[in-house]
């Protein structure tokens, strides 16, 4: 739960637990708070060119699914740190998950889902990649 102790961020990508930029979170203190989904209003796209590849959560209002993220418990002092390593068209805005609750997360602006394959069929960023490797 967040306190003025800790900000939650919702993950969708590279920052889960076991996928390439965990790091980033845990060399900054943050701690697994829940695996859950978001409510089913996003779509998901696998951006173009980025490295490690990453994804781009986008809110819609007609044809959205729910997306497995995770809520990371992140020390309040540690959040310019950790926005510094955010790099565009990644941004961290708000996010609705399935239990109505708006979290801080990540978040794709616009202009970075030109060309960005939809990848919300996957249900997750996990999925995503597990495809890929078989």
């Amino acid at each position: 739960m967040e306190s003025p102790e800790t900000i939650e961020i919702a993950v969708v990508g590279a920052h889960l637990s076991g996928m390439p930029l965990n790091y980033q979170l845990t060399e900054l203190g943050a701690t697994l708070v829940v695996s859950t989904m978001t409510s089913p209003r996003y779509r998901l796209y696998a951006l173009p060119f980025t490295s490690p590849p990453k994804p781009g959560l986008k809110r819609v209002t007609v044809g959205g699914v729910a997306i497995a993220v995770e809520v990371w418990a992140l020390p309040a002092p540690m959040l310019a740190a950790f926005m510094l390593q955010v790099e565009a068209p990644l941004a961290i805005g708000s996010v609705e998950l399935n239990s109505g609750q708006w979290v801080r997360g990540f978040v794709c602006e616009p202009w970075g889902l030109e060309d960005a394959e939809d990848v919300s069929g996957y249900g997750g960023w996990r999925g995503y990649m597990a495809s890929r490797e078989g």
